[in-house]
């Protein structure tokens, strides 16, 4: 009698050894998985950075990382957006700098546009196969490719030294930041594209 206690004791606590261990190693798959669908892009080290606080959504799911991956690259936007808003109102401005701050407002702008739109298609295109699958993709690919221009072209508006400065610089440095986030989501994007 009392063996059988140790024996059923030590499977439960076998049991629980498992079940404590089953979330890291699904952690860590997952995180792998991030980090070789990260390899792939652009920007890997910024992949990885943005994406792995998500491992435990993300799981394995190459269509999960790359809404994600969109999701993150909108937030971003969103967020430079509103910074670049409120440089407009910085007193001092040369009309170069307001023009060039008025100009990436609008692309930036035009860039969470996109990006929702990409959200929302990946989203909802459900379980699309197929001719279906493609279109939707395709739409996806689209949008994603031109909020990067958007955000290349916020960055091209501050060139040539008249705009040196603090402004340029942490405007730059934001929209950069954006810029290779979108290039990822991207890439992920395609990933995921062709392996259905």
């Amino acid at each position: 009698m009392a063996s059988s206690s140790i024996i059923f004791l030590l499977l439960s606590l076998l049991c629980i050894v498992c079940e404590a261990r089953s979330p890291t190693a699904a952690r860590s798959g997952a995180s792998n998985f991030i980090k070789a669908s990260c390899s792939a892009t652009k920007y890997p080290s910024l992949c990885i950075q943005s994406l792995a606080a998500f491992a435990p959504s993300i799981q394995r799911s190459p269509r999960q990382l790359a809404q994600t991956a969109l999701s993150v690259s909108l937030e971003r936007a969103k967020s430079t957006q509103a910074f670049v808003s409120k440089m407009k109102k910085f007193r001092g401005l040369k009309r170069r700098q307001y023009e060039a701050i008025k100009d990436c407002i609008e692309e930036m702008s035009e860039s969470v546009d996109r990006l929702s739109k990409s959200v929302q298609e990946l989203k909802y295109m459900g379980q699309a196969k197929g001719q279906d699958f493609l279109w939707h993709v395709s739409n996806v690919e689209t949008w994603v490719s031109a909020a990067l221009t958007d955000e290349n072209t916020c960055v091209d508006g501050f060139a040539g030294r008249a705009l040196d400065g603090k402004i340029k610089a942490s405007i730059g440095a934001r929209v950069i930041n954006v810029a290779q986030v979108t290039s990822n989501a991207l890439s992920l994007v395609n990933q995921f594209a062709s392996k259905q």
